[in-house]
């Protein structure tokens, strides 16, 4: 009896090792190295160098992002009539702002006599050099965010 489970034992752990040695053998085979050591050390230098990529990586991600913030990322359009003697809504308020709603409001003012255009800087959503109107400071709540 003991030499049945004996034998049965040392077949079984013949078969481990055979698979083991296998898909070691296995291993080795896609690898111009002798050792599993030297295999080793490759991947830890790899590692070193994938996460020196990442990291770089990152910065320019940060660099790119606080660039980002500053240019155009909202743009409302409104379009309408200030006059009651012209047809249609031909004047218009162009707004373009970055994050910190800075930037400028282009105001498109169309009569029959005709179109005049008028450019205020903004800075934070208030007017700097010129007062906004209830229109230009609608526009400017009214700006939507570029999809991304």
């Amino acid at each position: 009896m003991i030499g049945v489970i004996t034998l049965i034992w040392l077949g079984l752990l013949t078969y481990f090792f055979f698979k083991f040695t296998a898909s070691f053998q296995n291993l080795l085979s896609n690898t111009d190295k002798k050792s599993l050591i030297e295999i080793l050390r490759d991947i830890l230098k790899q590692d070193k160098s994938l996460k020196m990529d990442i990291d770089q990586l990152y910065k320019q991600y940060d660099t790119l992002e606080k660039d980002g913030r500053s240019h155009i990322q909202k743009i409302g359009l409104s379009r309408f009539n200030p006059f009651k003697d012209t047809g249609g809504d031909q004047s218009f308020i162009l707004t373009l702002l970055n994050e910190q709603d800075t930037g400028v409001v282009i105001s498109s003012l169309h009569s029959r006599t005709g179109t005049r255009w008028y450019a205020k800087k903004v800075i934070k959503g208030k007017g700097t050099e010129y007062d906004l109107s209830t229109d230009e400071d609608k526009a400017i709540k009214d700006a939507k965010v570029i999809e991304k």
